[in-house]
């Protein structure tokens, strides 16, 4: 007899499959329109919505936390928490100073949510460790061979990959990330450093002057309608003399210290991508240990930015790494990113390495794209922001580990100056670190992302992503990105989709199951779980909006957008109209509703800790 973790899985897996059904096969415009008549059923039932001060399901619940002093408080587990955690017990065993510093990170496990291509440079890391080889850090793969190529919708186009050109890999490796992100967990626990796994940070704490405090942990133990369980437990605070922002692309919290310190004034808005990723393994007799391989071009249009990854990785086994990037910026509300990238597999370059092979992982994430352009103001009283939370990638390397990395390590170095300096005076409770951003400012961080600053605005052109590319040639290859100019970006990715009337449908090949697969299927193995009876983290701040604005002038772009199946449109139990259902338990977290959702309706909140996908080394 299975246990009975083992029965629910099976359950939630048949449950997935049913949805997977509808979802695969439903056309976009299958209900009819909602009646204004007809009651709105409601969704949201979180409290950052409802709160649970006017709920008298509430009245007489123990609210209070049990609250925990520190140093420095971390939050995020990704490459640049833990590099500046790192950082700053390293500092503090070397000048042998005492230093609390303590991580908290919403995943089960230490690399449980890290997912990127990933081809890393190895610049930040040769600085953090020297020695990274002598301590068996997981960089296995070191780039032997660089291609790039053009696709049209038959053919091939190689491109020559010239020496100084952004997505030179020479010196880099091919890695799982999450493998790596969990050996930086090992060597900061070796340090002194406290990591929390499992424990969701839910809410920035203030202190009176204004500056930030700390933390709040999520509550558990809350029923799906919103009300108290018999073991709701309330989170606990983490109180620090400062605290570290690093939750990775579109952050929870820091979307809130964004509004709170008004960081955004002065720079242009964020922009984002979504990147979507298999592992397979394939016939030995076409893997080539070492390869690197991108392209652009099909199955996107010249004005939908995006390209794929194909990289060879050299792990004992013949594994391959595989994705396609989306601009979020695509105006077409029928794009569906996923199946882009199911129909990408079959191109006559792709599949051939594919057939015979078999898909072993799945997983999603947004990617900032702003650049140079639009980091905001890193330094706050009490904060620092850190890595992909204010968006240091450097896009046309698609690449943003090592300058992630970088900027954890430089905000530790300035932090622990700060809190060992005896003349320290502050203003505020919570320290102000403004050395941090001056110390990144004259850092190569800064130099790399301001070169590469006109790249990805100039694909906005009529030519599209053939302009981009002659600018990429002329103006950094040539110039070096020296150019005195910078380039704006067209705006918030979400006021860029046109009214559905405006744009044709896409017909999208059935998967075959053999190279392409529904969305379900490919859910699944992205080992995605999440407490069922708990308040979908997929909030509303209207629950009307789904079905009056976005499915009416948008044909529900929310259905295709999501890399998971958490929305779709469902018949009302009377037959007349439709409603929006919220599959909260197939989240990956990748935060692509709430960056593309074009009335800005949906708020993406933390759900209990530990919930999420569980990728291995992705």
């Amino acid at each position: 007899m299975l246990p009975s973790g083992r029965v629910s899985l099976t359950a939630r897996r048949c449950a997935h499959a049913l949805r997977a059904l509808r979802i695969e096969h439903a056309p976009p415009l299958a209900f009819p329109r909602r009646s204004s008549s007809v009651p709105v059923p409601r969704i949201t039932s979180h409290y950052t919505i409802h709160p649970r001060d006017k709920d008298p399901r509430w009245e007489g619940v123990d609210m209070e936390r049990f609250a925990d002093e520190a140093d420095v408080v971390v939050v995020g587990g990704g490459p640049a928490g833990l590099s500046a955690a790192i950082r700053l017990k390293q500092l503090a065993n070397q000048h042998q100073k005492e230093l609390r510093v303590c991580v908290v990170e919403k995943a089960s496990q230490i690399g449980a949510h890290t997912l990127s291509g990933a081809c890393l440079e190895p610049t930040a890391l040769n600085e953090l460790f020297p020695d990274w080889k002598e301590r068996g850090a997981p960089l296995n793969t070191q780039v032997r061979e660089d291609k790039f190529a053009i696709l049209t919708e038959k053919y091939r186009i190689p491109v020559p990959m010239l020496p100084g050109l952004p997505m030179n890999n020479h010196g880099n490796y091919i890695v799982r990330l999450g493998h790596f992100v969990r050996w930086l967990g090992d060597q900061a626990e070796e340090l002194g450093v406290e990591l929390y796994p499992g424990y969701a940070a839910a809410e920035v704490l203030f202190h009176e002057d204004g500056s930030v405090k700390g933390i709040a942990t999520n509550d558990v133990g809350i029923a799906r309608d919103g009300s108290p369980k018999d073991v709701f437990e309330r989170g606990m605070e983490l109180h620090a003399k400062v605290t570290v922002f690093g939750e990775g692309c579109h952050g929870h919290l820091a979307k809130q210290i964004y509004k709170h310190f008004n960081l955004r004034e002065g720079c242009e808005p964020q922009t984002y991508a979504i990147g979507l990723k298999e592992l397979w393994l394939i016939d030995e007799k076409k893997w080539r240990p070492g390869r690197v391989e991108h392209t652009v071009g099909w199955p996107l249009n010249r004005n939908t930015y995006g390209g794929s990854f194909f990289y060879h990785l050299d792990e004992g086994e013949p594994l391959v790494a595989l994705g396609l990037v989306v601009g979020l910026d695509y105006t077409n509300p029928y794009l569906n990113p996923f199946r882009e990238f199911q129909r990408w597999k079959h191109h006559p370059s792709v599949a051939p390495t594919l057939e015979g092979g078999s898909r072993i992982a799945y997983g999603a994430r947004a990617l900032n794209e702003g650049g140079f352009q639009s980091v905001p103001k890193l330094t706050f009283p009490g904060g620092a922001l850190i890595g992909c939370s204010p968006g240091f990638m450097n896009v046309p390397k698609i690449k943003g580990t090592h300058t992630a990395m970088k900027s954890g390590m430089l905000a530790a170095e300035s932090i622990f100056s700060k809190l060992t300096d005896e003349n320290l005076q502050s203003e505020t409770t919570g320290i102000h670190i403004p050395e941090y951003e001056q110390n990144l400012q004259n850092s190569w961080v800064w130099k790399e992302l301001r070169s590469v600053r006109n790249i990805r605005p100039s694909f906005h052109n009529y030519f599209g992503l053939y302009g981009g590319m002659l600018y990429t040639g002329i103006f950094y290859w040539i110039l070096r990105g020296k150019e005195p100019w910078t380039l704006k970006h067209q705006g918030v990715d979400s006021a860029q989709l046109k009214p559905a009337k405006d744009c044709k449908p896409i017909e999208y090949p059935k998967p075959d199951g053999r190279i392409s697969f529904d969305l379900l299927s490919s859910v699944a193995l992205s080992g995605t779980n999440h407490e069922h009876d708990q308040p979908p983290h997929l909030t509303l701040k209207n629950d009307n909006v789904p079905v009056s604005q976005n499915l009416a002038i948008y044909d529900g772009p929310e259905q295709r957008f999501c890399p998971a199946g958490v929305y779709e449109f469902v018949p009302l139990e009377s037959g007349e109209g439709v409603r929006l259902q919220i599959n909260a338990q197939n989240c990956v977290h990748c935060k692509t509703c709430d960056i593309k959702d074009p009335s800005q309706n949906i708020n993406w909140v933390v759900p209990e800790g530990s919930g999420g996908p569980a990728y291995n080394g992705m």
